[in-house]
Formats: C-alpha cells, sequence, structure tokens
C-alpha cells in the first residue's frame, strides 16, 4: 500500500507500459499524466497521491516533465518513485552541436550533451520522494547502465549504499525488508 509516481523516458515508453499495467491494476489506482494536462488536471492528479489512500496508488510520468520537478508530496502523500532509464534527451542538431563541441575540449562530448543532462532528470524524479528530513520511502532505477561506473560516479553520496535487485522476487523481498524497519 501507498503511492508512487514511476517515470519514462517519454510518452510513447510510458504508453507502451501502460497496457501492461491496466491489466495488472484496477482504473482507481492508477493515474497518468497527459502531455495536455490543463492546471486544474494537474492539480487533480496530484491531490490523488493522499497519505488517506486505502489502496496502492501508482502515478505514472514522464522525466523532465510537469511532474518531475517542484511538485511536494510529503510524508505518505509518496513514498515511492521508480525511474525507467538514464533520462537521455532526444537526439537534436544542439545536442550535437554541445556534443562536438565538448568532444573538441576535452574528449566528453556525449557525457556533456546527454549523460550529464538525463542524470539530471533522474536526480530530479528520485527527489520528489524525500521532501523532508522525517519522510521515508524507496527509489527503485531501471535499466542495466545504472551499474555501470560511468552512472554510478554519479549517484549522490547519500545513494552509497544502494542495491542491485536481479529480479522482481529478490526486489520484493527487500521491500518488504525495508517497509518493516520503521
Amino acid at each position: 500500500m501507498g503511492n508512487y509516481l514511476v517515470y519514462f523516458p517519454s510518452y510513447a515508453y510510458l504508453s507502451a507500459v501502460l497496457e501492461l499495467l491496466k491489466e495488472r491494476l484496477p482504473d482507481n489506482q492508477l493515474i497518468v499524466q497527459d502531455r495536455a494536462m490543463t492546471e486544474a488536471e494537474r492539480e487533480a492528479f496530484l491531490t490523488r497521491f493522499s497519505s488517506s489512500n486505502q489502496e496502492t496508488l501508482v502515478g505514472l510520468a514522464v522525466m523532465g516533465g510537469i511532474f518531475g520537478e517542484g511538485i511536494d508530496l510529503v510524508g505518505e502523500r509518496l513514498i515511492g518513485v521508480v525511474v525507467v532509464g538514464v533520462g537521455i534527451p532526444q537526439l537534436g542538431l544542439e545536442r550535437d552541436l554541445i556534443k562536438e563541441y565538448f568532444d573538441h575540449q576535452m574528449s566528453s562530448g556525449f557525457a556533456y550533451a546527454y549523460q550529464y543532462p538525463g542524470f539530471n532528470r533522474v536526480l530530479q524524479a528520485t527527489g520528489r520522494v524525500i521532501r523532508s528530513e522525517t519522510d521515508r520511502g524507496i527509489i527503485v532505477l531501471i535499466d542495466d547502465r545504472f551499474t555501470h561506473s560511468r552512472y554510478r560516479h554519479l549517484f549522490p553520496s547519500h545513494w552509497r549504499g544502494y542495491q542491485v535487485v536481479p529480479n522482481s522476487s529478490e526486489m520484493r523481498d527487500n521491500l518488504a525488508r525495508f517497509w518493516s524497519h520503521k
């Protein structure tokens, strides 16, 4: 039980996973960010994250989108964030120019053009779960690339105790252990 936000790298990815989640979760337990949400719809989305929810609520959002930063769901309003992917921005002329510039300057164009901006999105999304010193929650990063040194060295110091979990069974066990230690 509890409220979770799952962040995806794109609307296309979110849509693909949405169909699978609809098979597993009742409609009242699933809310989805839409590209063209009005201010009232945004507020309604956030209001659903209530600490008095009696069932699990799963919100689906896009990294770098309207729910990726600047929202405060303190306490029990949000107890977990799942980030799917490393947040790399779409390929484009501007990013390619940045990459080319930094490749010539210090041979790290990809990092400056794609990796760092992407990881910033990851940090913004994960920052939604812990908003005060009394908040408690989980962060799940889903992508093998997070296990590589290229990304591990970007982890904040308080993430140093992270665990790599190879399967859903072990994930369930780890989560049960975490929530049993209050």
